[in-house]
């Protein structure tokens, strides 16, 4: 049976950044992924924002990983062409109650260490965007956007140019810990082969993967739900210029319908939240009047038939109450030694995604001759 040293179950924009860092160091990389291209899950499904970390409770990984990752990856889109757009962002408060939380916010991102932060009244929003409504709004600089796709095609090509061996048309259906790493089998022609260190990196289908590998996803606090997000596109000219969110949801279950735009300029609205049993990426016509209804409570002079028909998204977000962190372990506790587990890796997981390959790479590297 063949041998390999690690082997990534998951080609996302996290699972090619894995491979991209650890193919610094080692040479004997699988990337196994069932698709038959990278990227085709949530990835390529998702409003493609740089985010600046303002949300997320202080010390969590998500608040640490995505400040890091936003700084990587500009650099990154500097070092390799990667197109992307320092366009700032507005969370804009629409009454006294939401003004309240975006001061908590304030607090939690000047806490969290985002850069240049500012707290703004409504004469300082008018002036910088003037159909934005808002009675106050946080304003974030160092916010943007990215072409995730050029963002994967570099990683992809990276980490193959050194020496990284992709499978596509892969699904794993058995994973087995032996004294010497792990059998793992995949569909396609009853293949087995044995790596000593895996790397769950399977997003939508992660705690899957956790089960496989004889962990209890229940009990362990892994079970996913899928977390529908729909996108209309504005098919006329922005009225804005830059990213503006309303005051996100209770526990952070989503950000709010918020308004975003590719880096050709055109205007997009989403994600909502859905929560569904088996993936679905159609979007419902019949939600027009909902999205241009949260739309126009914070941007003014909206028409509500050019509200069209976009794209949808799915986040693999953790089951459960309260505000949930990403799940990055090696699982020895549970004597699954060498077996890294990535669960709910959802937003800000494009932002986070360079971060979390150095993260990732932190833990692997315990289980080989290499100090880092």
């Amino acid at each position: 049976m063949e041998d390999v040293s690690i082997t990534i179950i998951g080609a996302g924009v996290v699972g090619l950044a894995i491979a991209a860092q650890l193919s610094e160091q080692y040479d004997d990389i699988v990337v196994l992924e069932k698709h038959d291209k990278f990227g085709q899950d949530t990835s390529s499904r998702n409003s493609e924002v740089i985010h600046s970390g303002i949300y997320y409770p202080h010390g969590s990984l998500k608040a640490k990983l995505c400040i890091k990752g936003a700084e990587l990856l500009y650099e990154y889109c500097e070092k390799y062409s990667i197109p992307y757009s320092r366009l700032g962002k507005l969370i804009a408060a629409t009454n006294d109650d939401e003004k309240r939380h975006l001061q908590e916010f304030y607090k939690r991102g000047i806490q969290n260490g985002v850069k240049d932060l500012t707290f703004m009244e409504d004469h300082d929003v008018a002036r910088i965007e003037p159909n934005v409504n808002a009675v106050a709004a946080l304003y974030s600089p160092n916010a943007g956007i990215i072409d995730s796709h050029s963002l994967m095609e570099s990683l992809y090509e990276t980490a193959t140019a050194a020496g990284v061996l992709f499978s596509f048309g892969s699904e794993v259906n058995c994973i087995s810990k032996k004294e010497n790493g792990y059998v793992i089998g995949i569909i396609n022609d009853d293949y087995k082969f044995i790596s000593k260190v895996v790397i769950n990196s399977a997003g939508l289908y992660s705690d899957y993967i956790a089960t496989l590998a004889g962990i209890d996803v229940d009990s362990a606090g892994y079970r996913l739900g899928y977390c529908k997000g729909s996108y209309f596109s504005y098919a006329q000219k922005s009225p804005i210029k830059m990213l503006v969110y309303p005051v996100p949801h209770k526990d952070l279950m989503g950000l709010g319908v918020h308004a975003t735009m590719d880096l050709s300029g055109r205007l997009r609205f989403g994600p909502d939240v859905e929560y569904i049993d088996t993936p679905d990426y159609k979007v419902d016509i019949n939600k027009q009047n909902i999205f241009y209804e949260s739309a126009n409570k914070i941007i003014k002079g909206l028409d509500k038939e050019a509200f069209i028909p976009d794209m949808a998204g799915i986040r693999p977000k953790i089951k459960g109450e309260g505000i949930k962190d990403f799940i990055i372990v090696d699982e020895a506790d549970r004597g699954l030694e060498g077996f890294i587990n990535l669960i709910g890796i959802e937003s800000p997981g494009l932002t986070a995604s360079l971060a979390i390959a150095m993260h990732v790479r932190e833990i692997a590297d315990k289980f080989f001759d290499y100090g880092g």
